[in-house]
């Protein structure tokens, strides 16, 4: 599984659990060095070189969390997982915000170990190998795009849970197919699921699987999404739509890495990486009591938002000749069809409402129906009312956000910023208040 080169640092403050992981990793190949504090991890880092890393949360009066920011500052190319107390998820996504790439909990079980080891070093030699990422088709340059590039190739080095939002029709799939394809899980499975597709009784047994003869129906084994992903990459689209009672067991599992198929026994270790989807505004969905906040705190570890296409409309011409190429390629058109200046122009002053996937069907229904190979603002088939105009509604709404930004401003200043303070003035709670900072971008 590894090379006999393979080198790893073990922080531990206690010796004989440092000892113990050192024997373990040994038997996969790996040689290690152990510190038991801080300063010494450091002064390793420094004087060798380490393909990861693995520490303890607790060091003694440190934390294995300033070990972790250190390699994120000195030395980003070595990966670094923690090892946490038992059911201390809270710890461990700290150190998944704070750069960890995976963490494991005591007692550390040896298929999670060796799983972590093999995913350090795929990691680790990609790196090695100076190889640049390419995140593959998200056509786009501009900054916006550009920037949603690098976060993908950013989070795709750490096994974290990412959240990617972004309203219909924008490519929230495409942008986790392409984290799975950077990702040291690129060699699994990348599997989608819409969870809003499958009826709510069949849920669990999709998800976890079932026993044969578990309820009626059930002819043989299902084996459920998260072992059909194992060594990949799940993805749960439209998250949101999870009925609450499902939530709750896909919580457990996440937490446990372990699920229990319907009508079995025992529990089943899962490898996989999580990633999930929705267009809903999930802050709201908390809110409102249609999330729950505890989930939605172990999959938002770090967002992505895929921009709205109205917001880069200087992709459009980039967009449109891919889609093209791609309509030519599947024979569907026999040679490329040129947009007039107006219709560009008309594309350039739409909304979009429907993003990419709406533009798509735009181009191929104009390219389809145009005549002398020529696409004219008559083929688009645009409607005026999704042009790019500020409607009265739209006007209104601004003004009461600025007013309330106005009165929320008032009474933190009022309340020298003591947030309880400023939501009993305003006459909402503390939770709605901190709601309200959150959406209007109040620091």
């Amino acid at each position: 599984m590894t090379q006999p080169s393979s080198r790893a640092l073990i922080v531990d403050d206690e010796q004989d659990i440092a000892d113990l992981i050192k024997m373990t990793l040994g038997r996969m190949g790996v040689e290690s060095d152990t510190s038991t504090t801080l300063a010494e991890a450091q002064d390793r880092l420094a004087a060798n070189h380490y393909h990861f890393c693995i520490t303890d949360l607790r060091l003694g009066s440190d934390s294995g969390l300033e070990l972790i920011t250190h390699i994120q500052a000195h030395h980003p190319q070595t990966p670094v997982a923690m090892i946490t107390a038992h059911g201390n998820m809270d710890a461990a996504v700290t150190a998944l915000k704070a750069g960890a790439f995976d963490f494991v909990s005591k007692p550390v079980a040896i298929n999670q170990l060796r799983d972590m080891v093999s995913s350090a070093l795929q990691l680790r030699q990609q790196t090695d190998s100076s190889e640049t990422r390419d995140p593959g088709l998200l056509i786009g340059e501009s900054e916006v795009m550009r920037q949603l590039r690098r976060q993908i190739n950013k989070v795709a080095r750490t096994r974290t849970p990412v959240l990617i939002t972004g309203e219909s029709g924008t490519g929230k799939e495409r942008v986790a197919q392409l984290i799975h394809q950077a990702s040291a899980q690129a060699d699994g499975p990348f599997l989608p699921v819409n969870c809003g597709a499958i009826p709510n009784d069949l849920l669990e047994s999709e998800f976890f699987g079932h026993i044969k003869g578990s309820f009626t129906g059930a002819a043989h084994d299902r084996e459920g999404l998260f072992r059909a992903a194992s060594g990949g990459t799940l993805f749960l689209d439209e998250v949101a739509d999870l009925p609450l009672s499902m939530q709750v067991k896909l919580l457990r599992a996440i937490q446990e890495r372990k699920v229990r198929p319907v009508g079995g026994d025992s529990e089943i270790d899962i490898d996989v990486r999580l990633l999930s989807a929705s267009h809903h505004d999930l802050d709201e969905q908390v809110e409102q009591g249609l999330f729950r906040q505890d989930l939605y705190y172990r999959l938002n570890v770090i967002k992505l938002t895929v921009p709205p296409l109205r917001e880069r409309t200087d992709d459009l011409p980039a967009l449109i000749e891919h889609i093209i190429d791609q309509l030519i390629t599947k024979q569907e058109l026999p040679s490329a069809p040129r947009i007039v200046a107006d219709a560009m122009q008309a594309l350039q002053e739409y909304d979009f409402p429907g993003n990419v996937r709406e533009l798509e069907n735009i181009v191929a229904r104009a390219a389809a129906m145009c005549e002398g190979n020529q696409i004219t603002p008559v083929d688009l088939g645009l409607t005026n009312g999704s042009q790019k105009k500020p409607t009265p509604q739209s006007a209104l709404t601004g003004e009461l956000a600025q007013l309330e930004r106005e009165r929320i401003e008032q009474a933190l200043a009022d309340n020298r910023y003591n947030k309880t303070a400023a939501a009993k003035q305003l006459g909402i709670s503390f939770r709605a208040l901190r709601y309200r900072l959150k959406k209007l971008g109040i620091d």
